[in-house]
């Protein structure tokens, strides 16, 4: 992806919190303000209901067979 550059202007408090947290994850301040934008803009949640669509759809038998083995044996347990 082409990058293009973005000047801001935060106070000095910011600035330095931005370096520490970007340094603690080991990052850039740039990937890191990056990132923080990307996860606004619900990205990381697209990203995350993308990733359980793909658990179900592999997974769907599995679970299919064990409710439907837990409904029956409550209908059978339940008398109906």
């Amino acid at each position: 992806m082409a990058k293009t550059q973005l000047n801001v202007r935060v106070d000095e408090g910011t600035t330095r919190a931005a370096r520490e947290r970007a340094l603690a994850r080991g990052m850039s301040v740039n990937r890191y303000i990056e990132e923080l934008v990307r996860q606004d803009a619900g990205e990381a949640g697209r990203a995350f209901v993308e990733a359980a669509a793909d658990f179900m759809e592999r997974y769907e038998s599995v679970f299919a067979a064990e409710f439907d083995g837990a409904e029956r044996e409550g209908t059978r347990e339940g008398g109906r």
